[in-house]
C-alpha cells in the first residue's frame, strides 16, 4: 500500500483518483486551499489525512506546511487542482495572468520542492494533470495555456533531474472532461454545457492510475487523453 498525496481531490478529476485510492485500501493525504474546505474533504473520504494550503499563494505553502504533520514518504505526488479564467490577450489584465500562473504553475513548482526529499525517500512518482492547452494553444486561452506550456517544462526538468534518484515524473494531458471546471469554461465560452459529450473523469484516472501502477522497469513520461465520441 502507497502513500498518496494529492492536490484537487474536492471535484472531477482528483475525486476520481482518490476515490480509486481510496477503495484500494491506501494512504491519502489531500491539500485543501481552507480549513472550511479541509472539513469538506476529511467527509468526503473519512479514512484520509487533510492538510491545509492555498496554491494561489503559493509563497505561502512552506509556512502552511511546516505547521502541520506530514507524511513519513510520498509513493505519489499527484498535482491535478488548476484554475481557469479565458480571455483574448488584448483584454486579459494582468491579475488573470497571475492568478492562473500561481495555482497552475509556480504552486506545483513549489509544493514539489517542500515534498521531494519525502518523495525521493519512496523513490515515488510525481504526476503532473496537464492540459491539451499545454501542448497547443488558442484564441482566448493565453494565460491558462502559457501556465500549462510552463507545467510541461516543470515536468520535463523535474524527469532529468530526479531520474538518478528513482522518481518518476508523468504528465497527463486530457482533452475536454465532464468536471465542474470544465462547466465554467463552457460559462466563459457563452457555449451550453453537455457533460455526455466528454471526457468522464474516472477514465483520465484510470490513465493516471496506469502510469503510477506502471512496474518499476519503466516510466510513462507523457499520456494525452482525448474524448472518444
Amino acid at each position: 500500500m502507497g502513500t498518496h498525496l494529492i492536490t484537487g481531490a474536492g471535484s472531477g478529476i482528483g475525486a476520481a483518483v482518490a476515490r480509486r485510492l481510496a477503495e484500494r485500501g491506501e494512504e491519502l493525504w489531500l491539500l485543501a486551499r481552507s480549513a472550511p474546505r479541509a472539513k469538506e474533504l476529511a467527509a468526503q473520504f473519512p479514512t484520509a489525512h487533510v492538510i491545509v494550503g492555498d496554491l494561489t499563494n503559493p509563497e505561502k505553502l512552506s509556512f502552511a506546511l511546516g505547521q502541520q504533520s506530514l507524511p513519513d514518504r510520498i509513493d505519489s505526488l499527484q498535482h491535478i487542482a488548476g484554475v481557469i479564467e479565458l480571455g483574448a490577450v488584448g483584454e486579459l489584465p494582468a491579475k488573470a495572468w497571475q492568478r492562473q500562473l500561481a495555482a497552475n504553475l509556480v504552486a506545483p513548482a513549489e509544493l514539489t520542492r517542500l515534498l521531494l526529499p519525502l518523495v525521493r525517500l519512496a523513490k515515488g512518482h510525481v504526476v503532473f494533470v496537464n492540459s491539451g492547452a499545454g501542448l497547443n494553444a488558442h484564441a482566448n486561452w493565453s494565460a491558462y495555456a502559457a501556465s500549462k506550456h510552463g507545467l510541461k517544462a516543470l515536468a520535463d526538468s523535474l524527469r532529468a533531474e530526479e531520474h538518478g534518484n528513482g522518481v518518476r515524473v508523468t504528465s497527463v494531458y486530457p482533452g475536454r472532461t465532464a468536471t465542474p471546471m470544465q462547466e465554467s469554461t463552457h460559462q466563459q465560452e457563452g457555449k451550453a454545457y453537455d457533460p455526455s459529450r466528454w471526457i468522464d473523469p474516472e477514465s483520465v484516472a484510470t490513465a493516471i492510475l496506469a502510469a503510477v501502477d506502471l512496474p518499476r522497469d519503466a516510466e510513462i513520461n507523457d499520456v494525452s487523453v482525448r474524448p472518444g465520441r
